[in-house]
């Protein structure tokens, strides 16, 4: 088994910065996991790191894909993974940095999302038919093959309700592939560094002037090369926290102010859910900032937590 460190905590901590620091220490790279950083012409809202800010480190997963194109937690895995297996080869420890919890579990965690090839004919009758029926009826359909997926999910939710109608119609159980997934073992052995604020109001202070400098840096003309492009609101890319509060601005559905306080708003509830979804990591070591944040301190307790890998 192979080891990783992964750099991880909410929004606005360093994470960045720290993930630099840890790669120099070890003779690494690394590997981001940021479900946004993925997509090509969105630097500003999504805070990726600039050339200054890698200090020459190696940075992968960035500006892999087209805005166009909706990237998922499989093919992150897949594309992550490869990178993490050639780093290793190479004899450098992938420094996975990021704050999409979801990306990170998956990938370190050995799921394997590999149920079968899709059936677009299937999907496009069974899309049509949810269109007709509503999500409920479709939920009492799934519930006939895999009750458990059916409780889960919500009616409301039809991407998740066709994609399980659709596997269970195949032969297939997402259940029962999700339990087994979660049963193998770990893809990598990893170490975990987990940022944060002593005192939460310092943390949502910082998000708020973060979103104050991307507005000054630029993001609202980097919106607008986007709609540009021909990116719609309906592109998953045009989804992210600060990207479809700025286009609504643009199209007439807000004032740009209110939409400079909805992404400062849905960053810090962001931030809380990141906060959460932390707690479930194993094998880490918190580092708690005070008022700002202190990477020699960050570093130090870093160096012993990675001590085997130093």
């Amino acid at each position: 088994m192979s080891g990783v460190v992964v750099v991880t905590g909410p929004t606005a901590t360093g994470k960045t910065a720290l993930g630099v620091r840890l790669a120099k220490l070890l003779g690494g790279e690394v590997v981001s996991a940021d479900s946004m950083q993925v997509y090509r012409y969105m630097d500003i809202g999504t805070a990726k790191p600039t050339p200054e800010e890698t200090e020459g480190v190696p940075h992968h997963m960035i500006d892999v894909v087209s805005p166009f194109e909706s990237y998922s937690v499989s093919r992150y895995v897949a594309d992550a993974a490869a990178v993490c297996r050639e780093l290793l080869d190479r004899g450098k420890t992938p420094v996975i940095v990021g704050g999409t919890g979801l990306y990170i579990e998956a990938l370190v965690s050995g799921w394997d999302f590999e149920r079968g090839p899709g059936d677009g004919a299937l999907r496009e009758e069974l899309s049509a038919l949810y269109d007709r029926l509503g999500g409920e009826k479709m939920l009492e359909r799934l519930a006939r093959t895999d009750p458990e997926r059916a409780g889960k999910l919500h009616p409301n939710d039809k991407k998740r309700v066709v994609r399980a109608l659709e596997i269970a119609e195949n032969g297939g159980n997402i259940t029962r592939h999700d339990r087994e997934t979660r049963a193998a073992p770990p893809r990598f052995k990893a170490k975990t560094v987990v940022l944060g604020y002593a005192d939460r109001a310092d943390l949502y202070a910082r998000i708020d002037r973060r979103v104050d400098d991307m507005m000054a840096r630029g993001l609202v003309r980097e919106v607008e090369g986007l709609l540009e492009r021909g990116l719609t609101p309906e592109h998953t890319a045009m989804q992210a926290i600060g990207y479809k509060e700025i286009c609504a601005a643009l199209t007439g559905r807000c004032s740009m102010d209110e939409a400079v306080e909805t992404v400062k708003r849905e960053s810090r509830r962001y931030a809380k859910r990141q906060i959460s979804w932390c707690k479930r990591y194993e094998d880490r070591l918190d580092v708690i900032f005070e008022k700002v944040p202190d990477f020699e301190k960050a570093v130090s307790l870093s160096t012993n937590f990675l001590k085997e890998l130093v």
